[in-house]
């Protein structure tokens, strides 16, 4: 009874850990939560198609880079607008842009917030590119919101988590 006690007690401890590495709301105080929901939001907004719901989480003028490296494999830092991001937000297109992060990281210091998290970029079921995403937000009387965003981009290597593979080849 004693060895069974044990093992029911490691499977729980285990499932209780998946749970949590992929259940990203759980472990976060209601800031960090306020923080999140920012970040979502534009993720949803991607998915949607809704350049407007995309453009209320920057702020005017942001950074927006892209981290790669180029043909001949040296590293490159791209610098974006946001115009062209939400103009191919936008712009209808037949497959919806799905971009799943996972094991985010969120930061806090007063009205200054990072996220750190791992992403995978899908157009419809098909895969596109993986990396990282960088976010730096600041918070005032509108709420938190995007002021930089740098990302890493790459085609290979991606260690993308079971639970967001899963039904996109069907």
């Amino acid at each position: 009874m004693k060895y069974l006690s044990t093992l029911l007690l490691l499977c729980f401890a285990m499932a209780v850990s998946a749970q949590a590495k992929y259940d990203i709301k759980k472990p976060f105080t209601d800031e960090k939560l306020a923080v999140f929901e920012t970040i979502v939001k534009l993720f949803d907004g991607m998915r949607a198609g809704d350049s407007v719901m995309v453009h209320s989480v920057f702020r005017e003028n942001p950074d927006i880079f892209t981290s790669s490296n180029n043909a001949d494999g040296k590293p490159m830092l791209h610098r974006g607008e946001l115009q062209k991001f939400l103009t191919a937000v936008g712009t209808p297109h037949d497959v919806v842009y799905d971009e799943p992060i996972w094991d985010v990281k969120i930061e806090i210091d007063g009205n200054l917030a990072m996220v750190w998290a791992p992403y995978a970029f899908y157009a419809g079921k098909n895969f596109s590119h993986c990396g990282v995403d960088a976010f730096l937000l600041n918070k005032n009387e509108d709420g938190w919101k995007i002021f930089h965003l740098t990302d890493t981009r790459q085609k290979e290597g991606c260690n993308i988590p079971e639970s967001i593979k899963k039904g996109r080849d069907k």
